[in-house]
């Protein structure tokens, strides 16, 4: 069903300055549409000192206080994990514009907007529903939003020895961790910091997430599969007690001792495609996988 009107939430990279004709291509794309376009201010800011936008000629809004049909997301894969953290429990339906370097979440080029903008408009795309990993913590709250569409990581910090982390799966005890860190990762996330530290691929939507110890002091410690339904508890200790939680990369520091309880936010991230997306394809041409090396 074709669709008039439409508003669209703007979220960008605030460091591309390089990218300035992809970022006049997008807002052009919009006005021609006849499209209401409000951008958050710390972007607004960005466009109107590099002088993409005139002084006070478009809406802005701050933080998560927007009602829009459409997030667009102009950056890389990380402005896209940030445009979900302030999209929150809204269903806002996030459209990905690359702007980066691999862009696997963030899927449509700046030079494909125009005809990606087109199928909105005539309503030819598809939402996947992306799961969430909620965190909560018996000590002090953390810092932003406390959910992750791709992980959260359990990390050491100013010091050179590991850190242990005492992991629960439904309150059964499964393991003591002795690493640098721990990564618990989504479907969406398993081709991210997860996969890098040997975790596996999962593909999206198959309602499980992975644990991953980062440089594990056991060889015997191998990534482990649960149901996404699981909650899991960990304490931590740490020679410094100190230790760091990072929520798609937003770092928050708690004290030794602090228990987290992660699991299945109660709500999705909407992520549009484009009819012609497919992921396997995305997976081996943008991740090179399966790819022979010999060729």
């Amino acid at each position: 069903m074709s669709q008039t009107n439409l508003t669209f939430a703007l979220f960008g990279n605030i460091y591309q300055h390089e990218k300035s004709a992809a970022i006049r291509q997008v807002l052009a794309c919009l006005e021609e549409k006849g499209a209401r376009i409000l951008i958050e201010e710390e972007y607004c800011d960005f466009l109107r000192c590099s002088e993409l936008i005139g002084p006070g000629s478009m809406e802005t809004f701050c933080g998560s206080q927007f009602s829009a049909d459409f997030a667009i997301s102009m950056g890389g894969d990380g402005t896209l994990l940030r445009t979900a953290s302030q999209v929150g429990s809204r269903l806002t339906p996030i459209l990905g514009v690359n702007m980066g370097r691999l862009g696997f979440l963030a899927d449509v080029s700046a030079k494909d907007f125009p005809a990606a903008l087109d199928a909105l408009y005539r309503g030819d795309y598809s939402v996947e529903d992306r799961a969430l990993i909620q965190v909560e913590t018996d000590g002090e709250p953390l810092d932003g939003c406390p959910c992750a569409l791709n992980d959260v990581a359990i990390l050491k910090r100013d010091t050179a020895s590991m850190i242990s982390i005492r992991t629960s799966i439904n309150g059964d005890y499964l393991t003591t961790y002795q690493a640098d860190g721990l990564v618990i990762s989504t479907p969406t996330g398993s081709t991210a910091y997860s996969l890098s530290n040997g975790g596996p691929i999962i593909v999206p939507r198959t309602g499980v997430l992975s644990l991953t110890a980062v440089a594990p002091h056991s060889l015997n410690v191998r990534p482990i599969v649960i149901p996404d339904s699981a909650v899991v508890e960990l304490t931590v200790s740490s020679r410094s007690h100190t230790f760091l939680v990072a929520i798609d990369g937003r770092s928050s520091k708690m004290p030794e001792g602090t228990t987290l309880r992660l699991s299945r936010a109660p709500y999705m991230v909407k992520v549009v495609k484009r009819p012609d997306t497919r992921y396997f394809s995305t997976l081996r041409e943008k991740m090179m996988w399966g790819a022979d090396t010999r060729m």
